[in-house]
């Protein structure tokens, strides 16, 4: 097998096994999605849909969250953690969406991180699963799977985009993406990998596995 072949045969193995993965963020617009990922920072999905249930009922646009009382949208999301820096960062951004395009959540990873508080990780997020553009999201799962795949090296999750660029075919980035989370989340976890149901494991180099199952 050629070097070259080995990512396509991971990739076409995953998407066999996770044929439905997808950002398991609840959201209905390009603003719900944004505001749902940056709470999503160090805390799980599940627990950041329980509190955007009530939220997006609450705040409906740009604008509601721009002029949102910091102390009340704290209480609102506290229990995502982090809540200070996370109420911060929402107000902020909301403004520069406000001032800068007019209230509507721009379409460009440029434009996206010229927004307060948002890196590449998030404006990936935002253009690969609302607005259907192409992209690669680094998240913890993504970083570890594919270090042990040797497909990255770097520790720097921009960095680590750059070289997935490289190794993943540009029209499947986003869906490979959610696939990797989902191998990480499922099979490939931190502490002890399960190896030995893994579907791609003939193909991984296991690059610093130590443990597994």
């Amino acid at each position: 097998m050629k070097k070259t072949e080995t990512p396509s045969k991971v990739l076409d193995i995953l998407q066999k096994e996770h044929p439905d993965a997808r950002v398991t963020l609840d959201f209905k617009n390009p603003l719900q999605l944004l505001i749902a990922t940056i709470l999503a920072a160090q805390c799980t999905d599940e627990r950041v849909n329980l509190v955007t249930k009530d939220l997006f009922k609450k705040y409906r646009t740009a604008a509601d969250f721009a002029k949102a009382d910091l102390h009340i949208l704290e209480k609102e999301i506290r229990s995502t953690g982090f809540y200070h820096n996370k109420a911060k960062s929402i107000i902020r951004c909301c403004q520069d969406i406000i001032k800068k395009f007019g209230g509507e959540v721009p379409r460009t990873l440029e434009d996206l991180t010229s927004l307060a508080g948002v890196g590449r990780k998030t404006a990936n997020i935002i253009l690969g699963n609302a607005f259907g553009q192409q992209a690669i999201a680094v998240d913890t799962h993504v970083k570890r799977v594919t270090h042990r795949l040797a497909w990255a090296k770097s520790d720097d999750p921009d960095k680590i985009e750059f070289e997935l660029m490289e190794v993943i075919p540009k029209d499947s980035w986003t869906r490979a993406c959610h696939q990797l989370v989902f191998h990480g989340r499922n099979i490939c976890v931190a502490k002890k990998p399960k190896c030995s149901i893994c579907p791609v494991a003939e193909l991984c180099p296991k690059v610093g596995v130590i443990q597994k199952e």
